[in-house]
């Protein structure tokens, strides 16, 4: 089990890495299109759909690496149970938050399919496509959190040293 969330968090920033590489060939499609004179419509929105996808896609592995920004200074200061209380806490809400916004990007994309919603650009894209990253990158959020929560239930989770903390 341990392999398969390893890999589902690697393909996901992999994925989140295609979509940046997706916003630059938009921008450089622009510009030269700009230079040489033919009109390529709709690449911005395309930038920015790839600029969502790759930040919720991305949301997993930087968490799973613990690069996510985190608040360590009352952490640090306590020890034993009432540490891991504390983690346990935030790591619940993290979970909940988490799975509503799971639960509402996909109703998002639920919804814009079901009301064949499309964008307001020239390009006149379903809304549900772009929108998929989204849903997506939420769920393996979802995921993380709750990988970090049972790691955390089980004394697997590895935790910060003070040091590391006001590294941060």
């Amino acid at each position: 089990m341990r392999k398969l969330l390893d890999g589902l968090y690697a393909a996901s920033g992999w994925l989140a890495g295609l979509c940046m590489i997706g916003v630059l060939l938009m921008v450089l499609l622009s510009i030269i299109s700009r230079n040489f004179g033919f009109s390529a419509p709709g690449t911005d929105a395309y930038a920015g759909y790839a600029m969502a996808g790759a930040g919720f896609l991305a949301l997993a592995s930087t968490l799973k690496k613990g690069e996510h920004i985190r608040v360590t200074l009352v952490l640090g200061a306590l020890k034993g149970t009432s540490r891991k209380v504390l983690e346990l806490v935030a790591l619940l809400i993290a979970v909940v938050l988490s799975g509503f916004l799971a639960f509402y990007s996909c109703r998002l994309v639920w919804q814009s399919l079901e009301f064949n919603d499309i964008s307001t650009g020239i390009d006149a894209t379903p809304m549900w496509i772009p929108q998929i990253s989204m849903a997506v990158g939420t769920i393996i959020f979802f995921i993380a959190f709750v990988d970090e929560m049972m790691l955390e239930l089980l004394g697997k989770r590895p935790h910060t040293t003070d040091a590391e903390a006001s590294h941060e």
